[in-house]
């Protein structure tokens, strides 16, 4: 029996025995006895809360954050495309306040990015529950799971830390805590039960699916842990939906088996590899369902095959819809993702898909996109809108990376801070098409338009869905 069953148990047990039931007693009379003892009548989380809240902490940011006043800053469309990154530049401090989890002796902490990637040169500081309080350093950031890696700087190396259960093993129904610091206000503990699994369109990451909770979350349990009865973490606290900005009861938190992952391959010195299938996937519509006689509106269509991809030497077809990835099944793209990333590279996986109305299982052995080549990287410099920019051909594997669709066009990988291409507020994702006349299709072709100095620059950008028309001064 695990220790949660032993608990549940215990709860029923108790529950009974309290009431003092006996099959012969009338309904009045059993709602009328009381408890024996206290002991029969309380139920407590305090043991896990002891066992866990040691290991969850508070992470304190403070960083000096260019800024840039432009004379176009009234202007909605303006702010709208270049938020307000434009104009001269200045400087403020801005702090973040979150939590984290350690995971292991040695001090390692999982927290959000975005509690911790708030721009500049950030300083870190963690504070443990027995008011302890150390410095901390950034080991990784993985900005499409939304989890940061830390190392706490000094110490014993002999730090309380909680271990991970595996998410999948976790069921609609299940009690867990929440443990963060809310508003500001200290460590505080929460209790609910896991309201759903698999969530997505949950937030901004193409990778990832959500546990769903209605422990209390608030701003400030960022980063935090969510729990089972066994005192593990099945997940790190991330997001909650709100129109006040408070708890109703619908609270977000990224599965344990993704955040494990993650650390793994922090600890190793590695980034985590996310496998490519080399497929482009699109959302399964009601009428789509009806015409394949799927029996219901959920899976992943197969839009685009590309060449010499791991769909394609399976076997996969266009068309295709991928209801399961290893007996998981999948709602949308995103979960197929997911699913792939905690198989993990180098492994094989079977994908169960609808063809045609029949029943398919196709086995995809895992591996990593592509990479680009020295010859579809360029950095640039000179006298352009463009200078400081890090640009490339927008490879498979690129577009997966940074999320974009595959399209013509070449795309911003980095922009260096103060240089002519932030200040005009150019950012990683952008998407140049065309400058001047010129229809953009590689980074050989940007380089020789750049080349050339212009009065007015006349330049056509793709920000995610938003396509904008730019005319910038020479």
């Amino acid at each position: 029996m695990t220790h949660l069953q032993a608990t549940r148990r215990g709860i029923v047990v108790s529950a009974l025995f309290g009431a003092g039931l006996l099959v012969a007693a009338p309904a009045s009379a059993q709602r009328k006895e009381p408890p024996p003892s206290r002991e029969a009548a309380q139920f407590s989380f305090a043991p896990i809360v002891k066992k866990a809240a040691p290991a969850v902490v508070n992470v304190y940011v403070r960083a000096r954050v260019p800024t840039f006043v432009s004379p176009f800053a009234d202007d909605p469309l303006f702010r709208r495309f270049f938020g307000e990154r434009f104009g001269m530049p200045q400087e403020r401090i801005q702090n973040s306040l979150g939590s984290g989890v350690i995971v292991s002796p040695e001090g390692i902490i999982v927290t959000n990015t975005h509690v911790v990637k708030i721009g500049g040169a950030a300083e870190i500081r963690i504070a443990l529950s027995d008011r302890r309080e150390f410095d901390a350093k950034v080991v990784q950031q993985d900005d499409k799971s939304d989890i940061t890696v830390l190392r706490i700087e000094g110490g014993d190396g002999r730090f309380p830390y909680l271990e991970f259960e595996n998410s999948d093993a976790i069921e609609v129904g299940d009690q867990v805590l929440a443990i963060g610091n809310p508003f500001g206000v200290g460590q505080t503990v929460t209790s609910g039960i896991i309201s759903a699994l698999a969530r997505t369109e949950v937030g901004n990451s193409e990778a990832q699916v959500f546990i769903q909770t209605d422990a209390a979350i608030n701003p400030g349990n960022s980063g935090g842990a969510l729990v089972d009865m066994a005192g593990r973490v099945v997940g790190i606290n991330t997001a909650i939906f709100s129109r006040s900005g408070g708890s109703h009861g619908v609270g977000f938190a990224i599965p344990s088996n993704i955040v494990k992952l993650i650390v793994d391959s922090a600890v190793a010195g590695r980034k985590l590899e996310r496998p490519w299938l080399g497929a482009k996937l699109d959302a399964v519509t009601r009428e789509m369902a009806e015409a394949m006689g799927l029996a219901r509106v959920a899976g992943a269509i197969v839009a685009k095959l590309y060449d010499k991809s791991p769909a394609a030497e399976a076997g996969m077809q266009a068309g295709d819809v991928i209801v399961a990835v290893d007996g998981h099944e999948v709602a949308d793209a995103r979960a197929v993702q997911y699913r792939l990333t905690t198989r993990g590279v180098g492994n094989r996986c079977r994908l169960d898909i609808v063809r045609k109305g029949r029943q398919l299982a196709v086995d995809v052995v895992l591996r990593a996109a592509p990479q680009a080549g020295k010859d579809d990287v360029r950095n640039l410099s000179g006298v352009h809108p463009f200078d400081g920019a890090r640009v490339a051909n927008i490879l498979p594997g690129t577009a997966d990376e940074l999320g974009i669709e595959d399209q013509e066009g070449v795309v911003i990988l980095q922009v260096r801070p103060e240089s002519r291409a932030a200040r005009i507020g150019f950012q990683a994702g952008d998407v140049i098409q065309q400058v001047g006349r010129v229809k953009i299709q590689t980074v050989s072709e940007l380089e020789a338009v750049v080349k050339e100095r212009q009065q007015v620059w006349q330049i056509v950008l793709k920000r995610g869905n938003q396509t904008m028309r730019l005319q910038l001064a020479g």
